[in-house]
């Protein structure tokens, strides 16, 4: 469903992505992984238009992400920021309506709410908590309310940054359990961005491993630790030696 062939792009002198090729298969979960810095933050924003590469081609469906409809094409996806990025002079119900009060989804209000009620309850939070603002709710109750708005226009392609990202143990479970599960629900698309091999392991069909710039492993979740790569291996088991030097 999406492919990206031998994608660059720098900035100034740093180059984050030196060739990048990945090819995501529809209906299934691919989980990009690599340490901080690497560009994986950036392929997802390539993949969006939200950055252009300097060269490369990336489809969506064979079709060039850099033509056609943008308004069309980006309604075919959600997202799930890493910080949440509620607004917070917004209620909880219409940070999660968002894109169905304006644009080209937009519904009556009456319409728009009674959706994000729902949404809000398939994620574990009562109708209540809607009219609630972000800074009223604990930072799992707001992650959640942000993968109610991924949802909330039911996108084909969901893209997930940092899903667990400042949440307890327990929290990251649930986040992973429901991620996991609508991601199924749904038959979406899905491409996740993650330090969290907790999260990996959870919500992954398939994981790619972005290191330097390029993919250097990709395959199945079940073959990662008999993967015999080097660089995906130092990863997962958080080996400090090994050929991903660390800053010291």
């Amino acid at each position: 469903m999406i492919e990206l062939s031998d994608v660059h792009k720098a900035f100034g002198d740093n180059h984050v992505l030196r060739g990048v090729d990945l090819r995501v298969e529809s209906g299934t979960s691919m989980v990009i992984i690599g340490g901080s810095g690497t560009g994986k933050s950036v392929a997802l924003k390539c993949i969006l238009g939200l950055v252009h590469p300097d060269s490369g081609i990336i489809t969506l469906d064979g079709r060039d992400v850099t033509k056609g409809d943008r308004d069309a094409f980006l309604a075919r996806f959600g997202m799930l920021f890493q910080g949440g990025a509620l607004f917070d002079s917004l209620s909880v119900w219409q940070n999660v309506a968002f894109r169905l009060l304006r644009g080209s989804l937009k519904r009556p209000r009456d319409e728009a709410r009674e959706i994000a009620v729902e949404k809000l309850r398939r994620v574990g939070l009562k109708p209540e908590q809607a009219d609630l603002f972000p800074a009223e709710l604990s930072g799992g109750m707001q992650k959640r309310v942000g993968l109610a708005r991924a949802i909330c226009a039911d996108p084909e392609i969901i893209f997930f940054d940092e899903p667990t990202t400042g949440l307890d143990p327990i929290m990251s479970g649930v986040i992973n359990d429901l991620v996991r599960e609508i991601v199924t629900e749904m038959g979406a698309t899905a491409m996740t961005i993650t330090h969290d091999m907790t999260s990996v392991r959870a919500i992954a069909d398939n994981v790619a491993m972005l290191h330097d710039g390029v993919i250097q492993w990709t395959g199945p979740v079940s073959g990662m630790d008999q993967s015999g790569d080097p660089y995906l291996d130092q990863f997962i088991h958080g080996r400090a030696d090994g050929p991903i030097e660390a800053v010291r």
